[in-house]
Formats: structure tokens, C-alpha cells, sequence
């Protein structure tokens, strides 16, 4: 058996020339060739195998035939660990027999599960090497460029993998880092196998409905917190990403899906900064990944618009006519190029890069966090800070107006990550009570942007809405500002 630990990066297949440059040039670089491989991908018709968390492949590399079962890892950040076995063999069909009897779950009949595989699909690709030293550490690095094939339908494979060979895993980060320094990347998330069982859709589709709380726990010390905070952080991050890259996306779904990456990435800010973790470096990317997101908020306007069939101006006379110009506005935003944009801005794959290296720093200890002072205690002056902060935007005697909501919308979602980080720590019913008006006000904030982008879209239409329009806006602050006052009067949950 061996166990797997490698790093992978994904990146665009223009990028190749200026990929193998860089790596035939970094010091200790001693480049191995380059070899075609072609791999089959074996699974039975009830997916036997990926139900035990397991991937079969045969892999041909010129004459010679491997079968490898790969059985169930894990994935810290963008470091995967996983343990794999394999065996030579002289033909393109998978024998498991072969396989150690201790790797299967207990009482499976092997011959009925043998008898029932068949290939699902192919990986084929081209995979030049290098052997790298770090230190006293040896990495492989692959460059691997070729394409996912499923009967009729394929995609391309652009992956960059550093596996390590012997010594410590920080190898790994020390040359991923210096590749996404000088190369636009990001971190591979799912594996050759994965993104095969989902072009043959034999995989459960990508669903994040919301930003769920992260599953903290009262006797962590915040070394774990932090972990744990980064750790989800980025898989959210790479799970999001992968979303919006899915070509069978709903184009509509689109600028919700960019709103919760930039709250993944916002969260991940907010940990930083609050365990005093948010070093320039840092902060630099973090602003230009949201300055490349500055299409959201007239991208989420416009959905608003014409989501749920145009809900929002139903009853107008000419609501067609408005929602057909949001809908060509929406396309216009191209959200989809400018998101590719976003990926080809070398802040993006670096700041991935940089975080799983801080993740790994703290796991090991290099980065110390304090652990004296008690979860409970730190949270509860955080939720404290982020409050007070809202008090200070908001004050409660003043009279807002739409435009001072649409102000204070950033620091109200900053306000919601802290809850959302933390709020595992108090009892359910009191939190949720507490926040549910502020969501709701978020909501409303949301729908004068709506309104706003409305005003310009009936210019367009030469179609006079204002009184509406005006009557719309006047109704739903008056709301909001009757819900906000009563939301500031309530005891909160952490006190």
C-alpha cells in the first residue's frame, strides 16, 4: 500500500508553455520525461464502488497495465491524502482479487461485484514530470494535459499535481507557491475520477444552499477554531467555484452563486483578521478579488428582477417589456467571462495557495495561535464588536433612507459571517430569533437595489414607473425601519 500526499492545481491550457518554463528553470529541477497515459475508470450499474468511497482505474502507460483502487482520504485545505494499492497486470480489465482481502468491507461477495463492473468512462492525457528538491524533501511534479472522455462528450484535464516523495509536506506548498506567484492556478479540488462520475452523471450534483454555520464546538481552543473556520472556508470556496464552472448551470443561478463565493471569501477575510492573521499579502488579493466582484451587486439587482417569473413587477402592464431589457442586461454582464477574468487574475490562485499554506503552518504549529483565552469568551467579544459596529452605522434614533441602507449593506453582511462562524455556541432558538430580522433587512436591502435598477431599466422602456416606483421604495423602508428598530430593542443571544 502507499498513501498518496499531493497538491493539486488547475490551471488554463494557455498557460502551458510558461508552466513547463518555470518548472525546467526552478533550482534542483531534474525533469523525467514525458509519457502518454490512458486510464479506464471501472464502477458496477449501482456504483458499488464510490459507495464504499472507492476508485478503480486500469492505467496503461505504453505496454505496461496497472489496476489501482484508491480507498477513502481525506482533503485538509487543498492537500489530499489518500491511501491507494496497485498491481500489475497483463490486460485492460480490472481483477479485484488482486486487491489485499483487508480493504474490503466486511461479507461483500467479491465475485458478484467482479461480474458486474464495466468501464464508465476514460481519462487520457499527456503527463511530463520533474523531480524537485526542497530541502531534504522530494517532490514529483506532473504537468498533465489531455481530456475526460464519456462516450460522445468530453472535457479538457489541465492539472498540475505535486505529490510528495519523501520528507514534509510544507515541500508541497513551498512549489505551489512559487508557481502561483508567476502563474494564474487554482486549487484542484475534485480528483480525475470525480469530475469523470460527473460528466457521466454518476455523481451527486454540486448544492450549497446557504452558508451554513460551521460546526464549532465549546471545548475547542482556538488553534482548532482556526482550523476549522479556514478549513471549511476554502472548501466552500472550491465547492462554489466548481458551481459556477459547471457549463450545465442554470446562467440565472449564476449571480447568486457569485454572491456566496464573495461571502466565502469575505469569511475567510473576517478569520483572518480575527485571529490577527491578516497580513498585507493577504489583504492585498483579498481587495482585488473583490473589486473583481464588483459586478454582483447589479448582477443580484437584476435577478431580483427576473427571478420567479418576474414576481417583483408582476402586476405592472408593461412588466414584460422590463423584465426582457433586465434579462438582456443580465446577458450583457456575461458573468460567466467575467468570472474567467477573475480566475486569469494571479491574485485569485495565490491567495488559495497562500491560505493553504497558512492552514498548514497552524495544523503544524509554526504559526501560533494563543489558546489561553476560552472559545466562548472569544466569540462572545466578537458578536460583541460586530454589534456595536452595527449600532454605530445604524443608530437606533436616527431615521435611515434608502440610500443609507444600501450603504450600510457591506457591514451588515460583515456583521452576519461573525454570527455565522460562531453561532454553533448558542442555544438555536435565541439566535435564530435575533437574526432572523436582520436577514430579513438584508432581503429588503436587496429588493431597493432592485428598485434602483428598475428606475434605469423603465428609462431604457420609455416607460414612466417613478410614482410606482416611489411608492414601492417609501413602503418597504417604512418597513424596514419599523423592523429594525424592534430588531435593535431585542436582548442579544450572546450576552
Amino acid at each position: 500500500m502507499e498513501a498518496e500526499i499531493e497538491l493539486k492545481l488547475f490551471f488554463n491550457e494557455k498557460e502551458i508553455k510558461n508552466l513547463i518554463n518555470l518548472l525546467d528553470n526552478v533550482n534542483g529541477a531534474d525533469a523525467k520525461g514525458s509519457e502518454k497515459l490512458t486510464n479506464g475508470y471501472f464502477e458496477t450499474p449501482e456504483l458499488t464502488l464510490r459507495q464504499w468511497d472507492m476508485g478503480l482505474r486500469v492505467r496503461g502507460i505504453n505496454n505496461h497495465r496497472e489496476q489501482t483502487i484508491k480507498t477513502a482520504g481525506q482533503v485538509i485545505g487543498g492537500i489530499h491524502s489518500r491511501p491507494e494499492f496497485n498491481v500489475d497486470i497483463d490486460h485492460d480489465f480490472p481483477k479485484l482479487n488482486l486487491f489485499p482481502d483487508k480493504i474490503w468491507p466486511q461479507g461483500v461477495d467479491l465475485e458478484l461485484v467482479q461480474s458486474q463492473l464495466r468501464c464508465l468512462f476514460h481519462t487520457d492525457f499527456e503527463r511530463q514530470k520533474w523531480h524537485i528538491f526542497v530541502e531534504d524533501s522530494l517532490v514529483e511534479v506532473a504537468l498533465d494535459v489531455g481530456r475526460i472522455h464519456v462516450d460522445e462528450r468530453s472535457e479538457p484535464i489541465c492539472e498540475l499535481e505535486f505529490e510528495l516523495l519523501a520528507g514534509d509536506t510544507s515541500a508541497l506548498l513551498v512549489l505551489a507557491s512559487t508557481v502561483s506567484q508567476q502563474i494564474p492556478v487554482r486549487l484542484g479540488k475534485a480528483s480525475k475520477a470525480l469530475r469523470g462520475y460527473q460528466l457521466a452523471a454518476q455523481a451527486s450534483p454540486f448544492n450549497l444552499e446557504v452558508l451554513e454555520f460551521i460546526a464549532l464546538k465549546p471545548e475547542q481552543n482556538l488553534t482548532q477554531v482556526a482550523i476549522n473556520l479556514l478549513e471549511v472556508g476554502l472548501d466552500r470556496w472550491q465547492q462554489l467555484e466548481a458551481m459556477i464552472l459547471d457549463v450545465t448551470i442554470n446562467s440565472h443561478e449564476l449571480p447568486m452563486l457569485c454572491y456566496r463565493l464573495r461571502a466565502c471569501i469575505r469569511l475567510l477575510k473576517s478569520t483572518l483578521a480575527q485571529f490577527n492573521l491578516l497580513a498585507t499579502r493577504f489583504e492585498q488579493d483579498f481587495d482585488r478579488i473583490e473589486t473583481r466582484l464588483n459586478f454582483i451587486e447589479e448582477s443580484l439587482s437584476l435577478f431580483s428582477i427576473v427571478e420567479k417569473g418576474g414576481a417583483l413587477i408582476s402586476k405592472l402592464p408593461m412588466a414584460s417589456a422590463l423584465i426582457d431589457i433586465a434579462n438582456d442586461k443580465l446577458e450583457q454582464l456575461d458573468i460567466s467571462n467575467q468570472f474567467e477574468q477573475l480566475l486569469d487574475d494571479i491574485c485569485y490562485g495565490r491567495l488559495q495557495v497562500h491560505l493553504v499554506d497558512l492552514l498548514m503552518q497552524i495544523t503544524q504549529g509554526v504559526v501560533v495561535i494563543d489558546k489561553s483565552l476560552e472559545l466562548q469568551t472569544f466569540a462572545d467579544t466578537l458578536q460583541e464588536n460586530s454589534w456595536q459596529k452595527i449600532l454605530d452605522v445604524m443608530p437606533i434614533d436616527d431615521d435611515l433612507s434608502s440610500r443609507d441602507y444600501l450603504t450600510v449593506a457591506k457591514a451588515l453582511d460583515d456583521s452576519m459571517f461573525v454570527g455565522v462562524a460562531y453561532g454553533e455556541l448558542y442555544s438555536d432558538k435565541a439566535r435564530d430569533q435575533f437574526r432572523a430580522p436582520w436577514q430579513d433587512l438584508a432581503m429588503g436591502i436587496r429588493t431597493l437595489a432592485a428598485y434602483r435598477q428598475l428606475k434605469e431599466i423603465s428609462e431604457i422602456a420609455y416607460v414612466d414607473i417613478s410614482q410606482w416606483l416611489e411608492n414601492k421604495e417609501q413602503s418597504l423602508v417604512q418597513a424596514m425601519e419599523f423592523s429594525r428598530r424592534r430588531a435593535m430593542q431585542n436582548e442579544p443571544y450572546w450576552r
